[in-house]
């Protein structure tokens, strides 16, 4: 089963993400309940608004008595917007409307509309039949409260992507940190012991031992100071000069080849013509031996590895299909993260240390191009062609 730190951190991620949309379906909930009920008020304050106006406009000599009443009712909306109309729509008062010197009844045609769309109509009973219709609008202050929630949560979901790439920046910046310091700190520990066994190469040509036994031991050695030179380089600008893919590949499968089990076939189907690429063949080759590894622990030791080069007017492509048990789509790009690893051993960082490699140069990438579970994976690596 593969494992990785990267897959509870998933969880994590999706847990703080539904919290989050809690907390804001919540403040949008309970928002829109009190609008709902600010405007509720509201309506009732023009219903007695338009009762006031009912009886103002009747000359009924109870109502008269009440009359400092009504006024103090009618005088009291300042904020909500109204509009007082006969059955044909003609507009006879209105209140807390700024009106154009011209082009009024236009304005009013128009004003009525919208005010009508808004809300429900209150009709106003004169007697006699005759009726008045008000139409009205909510409260710039209610106005304001409904578009509130919206606009806290823009501003909150603003201020969580900025934190969420910042953080994601230094995190990067971290990790890019530890992986120089540990590659630079590997080097130099690599270096002590590498003196040490070359001058015991040289000292052991001195004495009576078997040639061959020496030739192998100089051939390790000088395989770690390639490791150690490739530590080296992480973390700096390293030289590029014209490197021609096709070599670099069939050069480090053929050492790969030795070095794995005889039921892997690692073969090769290059270009035909050289594709050159600006490249440091130390650490291209590092990512070859990789991306083999790779595909021998995903096939457990036995099938086949194909590495397929085309070139064309601007890159060079580069496909890797191994014979594996496949990745379902979901890890197609969380297999590059540090830590994932479908071994029991290991730290899961061969990938990973792939993909900065191939980063390293512009415009190259790497990445899943298909998968099929229990037949195989391939990767493809894009890099840009080198026209001298």
């Amino acid at each position: 089963m593969s494992k990785s730190i990267y897959e509870s951190r998933q969880w994590w991620t999706v847990i703080f993400i539904l919290i989050a949309a809690g907390i804001i379906i919540a403040t949008v909930v309970v928002s829109n309940s009190f609008s709902a009920k600010l405007a509720q008020e509201e309506r009732s304050r023009i219903e007695i608004w338009a009762e006031a106006t009912r009886l103002i406009a009747s000359d009924s000599p109870d109502d008269m008595q009440n009359m400092n009443l009504i006024l103090h009712i009618l005088k009291s909306n300042t904020t909500i917007p109204v509009l007082v109309c006969d059955e044909n729509d003609n507009v006879e008062e209105y209140v807390n409307i700024e009106v154009p010197e011209k082009g009024k009844e236009q304005f009013f045609r128009k004003k009525t509309e919208e005010l009508k769309s808004k809300n429900q109509s209150i009709v106003i009973k004169l007697g006699d039949g005759v009726n008045q219709y008000l139409y009205y609008d909510e409260s710039l202050v209610l106005k304001r409260l409904m578009m509130y929630p919206y606009i806290q949560l823009t501003v909150v979901f603003v201020f969580i992507i900025v934190a969420f790439f910042a953080l994601i920046s230094a995190k990067k910046a971290e990790q890019n940190k530890v992986w120089v310091g540990l590659s630079k700190e590997t080097a130099h520990q690599l270096g002590t012991p590498i003196s040490s066994l070359i001058a015991w190469v040289e000292y052991l040509k001195t004495k009576d031992v078997d040639g061959m036994y020496l030739k192998e031991m100089e051939k390790d050695v000088k395989r770690l100071e390639i490791v150690a030179d490739r530590f080296s380089k992480i973390g700096s600008n390293p030289d590029l000069l014209p490197l021609n893919i096709n070599d670099s590949i069939k050069s480090s499968c053929e050492y790969m080849s030795t070095r794995v089990s005889s039921k892997v076939k690692i073969s090769t189907k290059l270009s035909d013509e050289p594709a050159l690429v600006l490249m440091n063949d130390s650490l291209f080759s590092w990512v070859i031996e990789n991306l083999t590894k790779n595909a021998v622990d995903a096939m457990e030791g036995q099938g086949r590895i194909i590495y397929h080069v085309e070139s064309n007017a601007k890159k060079i492509l580069i496909d890797i299909t191994d014979t594996g048990k496949g990745l379902p789509k979901s890890r197609f790009k969380t297999i590059f993260n540090p830590g994932y690893t479908t071994k029991t051993r290991g730290w899961g960082l061969g990938l990973s240390l792939v993909k900065r490699i191939i980063g390293l140069y512009p415009g190259g990438k790497i990445y899943v191009k298909s998968s099929e579970i229990g037949k195989g994976t391939t990767f493809r690596i894009e890099l840009r062609k080198y026209h001298g």
